[in-house]
């Protein structure tokens, strides 16, 4: 590939952080060195069919000074982030495999077996962790697995560890916080295929390795593309100050909705002086909004989540982990570190407000935007995964919506309407993409940016404003602090020269979509309809699902359908079948047997007709 090399600019922006930020502490270093074990060689897992599903191997690049083509902060982060092994976090009582996927997996020794603490997001990458685990502490059996939260890198590995064979025996629980099924399972489904394509521009997983291309997420280096998957739990956890005692470890809960994760909690090990919070407090300023899309996060119960933990546990706490990163020791650091968490997204939280109320639109208030030098100069502070400009927006919007109040932003035209009127005003594609140069040779790459963004929508087909349009996000992620910027810029540069990567992981795995309730694969697939292809059908069917002894009549008007369990109402078609027959017939499958009808089959078909199933490899950097 062609890459530029860093421009002046960006050089000046790095030495200006080398400068400025205390290159000179080293304590993290020392944290993710303590208690190594042990280091999966190669650090290669590959699935069934021998493909590659994760490579930690191809960071070892990631060593000594920055290059000039990562921020070096950037750097720093991934350095420590890269770092793999299995750990001692508590002598003869907790342990993490760390670097196997982007997220942790953390093992509590119990009385006759363990405790699996978020299995990763892959069968094959959680299979190769337990392994190296058992390798060195030997072969005790999984007595349950615990999720922190309802995010698929804390469940998807979950087959890697346990079986529904086990879990129906009774021999391992799971247990999750209150909500966790219908949040893990909707995320995945109802704008999955989006979500999914732009978590490929998010993670950087189809990127290339190097000092060029992807050095890591901040969180976590990248996702494993293995295979995912759910068990529904056996236990869910409602109340905070809730305890459970497991194979002879008691457990304390404290419940932390709508943060990180809208069902999520943390938990203390009294026997260990352990604290686990979950995704609440790592080594970075996470995500408001995170750009691969959701819904946004509430800092302000996020912030009051963090006060209740420290007051809760944090006279009682020695050692502190997470679902990502590495630990902390000691109890005046560990107050200290999530008290400087809270007060991070409370700043944010209410400094936001106070900027909106003074008229501030979300972009003004972004980039007015300063941290206290406290939070400034805090390493697990800065914005690797999450920004303080994108998570600044994000308030905005969680208060304010998209709209500023400029009624001249409240209906312009679309991206590709205006890039065609920007490129006519500009005196065609010759002088924008010549103006965009002189931006580029300047140093001002956010400015060339928009210029180009202008005139790949006008014609994405031309070859000069795509290459220069390459050069000058590839230019934006050098400079960038936020691994997820990083992979953001250079995925659109890839993608502009030439090749669409789709979406390399998939979220919507069998075992998950299988736990849709009925009502919410109904709602899946009428999300799926095309409503402007629908306009003019009037049908009615009743769908009897087998298995749950359940009737909904479901009617398609207007575009839209909607159901209603035992509704009443005259019906063309009566459809007898299980979930999962549904699930296979919604995907496209009409074929297998067990499905009986009664009735007009034409009416299911007409609706199978008008069902949209999305686009993986949508268009994210031309029109």
């Amino acid at each position: 590939m062609d890459h530029k090399p860093a421009s002046a600019a960006i050089k000046a922006q790095h030495d200006a952080a080398l400068k400025n930020l205390p290159f000179d502490d080293t304590t993290d270093f020392d944290d993710t060195a303590r208690g190594l074990i042990a280091e999966l060689k190669p650090n290669v897992v590959k699935n069934a069919d021998g493909e590659v599903v994760w490579d930690n191997d191809t960071y070892a690049f990631i060593d000594g000074d920055a290059p000039d083509t990562v921020h070096p902060s950037l750097w720093r982060q991934s350095t420590l982030v890269a770092r793999a092994g299995l750990f001692e976090v508590v002598p003869d009582g907790i342990y993490q495999v760390r670097g196997s996927d982007l997220s942790n997996m953390t093992i509590i020794e119990t009385d006759t077996g363990i405790i699996v603490i978020d299995p990763l997001i892959s069968t094959e990458t959680a299979a190769a962790a337990l392994a190296l685990y058992r390798e060195h502490r030997g072969e005790r059996p999984v007595v349950a697995v615990l999720h922190t939260h309802s995010h698929i890198d804390h469940f998807g590995g979950i087959f890697g560890v346990t079986s529904q064979e086990e879990v129906d025996a009774g021999t391992v629980q799971v247990i999750a916080p209150e909500g966790f099924v219908e949040h893990a399972v909707s995320e995945n489904v109802y704008a999955g295929t989006a979500m999914g394509r732009r978590a490929g521009y998010m993670y950087g997983a189809a990127l290339e390795r190097g000092p060029q291309g992807a050095v890591g997420a901040g969180l976590g280096q990248t996702t494993s593309t293995g295979e995912a998957g759910m068990i529904v739990p056996t236990l869910f956890i409602t109340t905070t100050g809730e305890t459970h005692t497991i194979d002879g470890i008691e457990i304390e809960f404290q419940m932390a909705p709508g943060t990180e994760a809208p069902s999520e909690m943390h938990f203390y090990f009294p026997k260990f002086r352990a604290l686990c919070m979950a995704e609440n407090a790592t080594h970075t300023l996470h995500n408001l909004l995170t750009l691969r899309g959701a819904v946004v996060r509430d800092p302000h119960v996020w912030s009051q989540y963090l006060t209740e933990a420290i007051a809760t546990f944090g006279s009682r706490t020695d050692v502190v982990f997470a679902s990502h990163h590495w630990p902390m020791w000691g109890q005046d650091r560990i107050v200290e570190f999530m008290g400087l968490q809270r007060d991070l997204y409370a700043y944010l939280h209410d400094q936001t407000l106070r900027l909106i109320n003074r008229g501030f639109t979300a972009a003004e208030a972004a980039e007015a935007f300063v941290l206290p030098p406290a939070l400034e100069n805090a390493w697990h502070a800065r914005g690797y995964y999450g920004s303080v400009s994108h998570n600044v927006k994000a308030i905005v919007q969680r208060y304010l919506g998209w709209f500023d109040g400029n009624p001249a932003r409240l209906w312009p035209h679309p991206p590709q309407e205006q890039a065609k009127r920007y490129v006519a005003l500009a005196g065609g594609m010759d002088n924008i993409v010549a103006a965009a140069q002189t931006a580029y040779d300047e140093g001002d790459f956010r400015w060339a940016a928009t210029l180009l963004d202008h005139a790949v929508f006008t014609d994405e087909n031309h070859t000069a404003a795509r290459a220069l349009y390459a050069d000058t996000l590839e230019q934006l992620a050098y400079g960038s602090e936020n691994g997820t910027w990083r992979n953001f810029f250079f995925s659109g540069a890839t993608e502009l020269r030439g090749k669409n990567f789709g979406t390399p992981t998939v979220t919507n795995a069998p075992s998950i979509v299988a736990n849709l309730t009925a009502e919410m694969l109904l709602d899946a697939i009428a999300i799926k309809i095309d409503g402007p292809k629908a306009w003019d059908l009037d049908l009615a069917l009743s769908i009897e699902f087998t298995d749950l002894q359940r009737t909904f009549r479901v009617t398609l008007r207007n575009g839209v359908l909607v159901y209603l369990e035992d509704g009443e109402g005259d019906v063309s078609l009566t459809l007898r079948l299980t979930k999962a027959r549904l699930i296979a017939l919604a995907a496209g499958d009409a074929t297998s047997p067990g499905i009986e009808t009664e009735g007009d089959i034409e009416t299911i078909k007409s609706i199978l007709a008008v069902v949209d199933p999305g686009d993986p490899a949508f268009a994210i950097v031309t029109p």
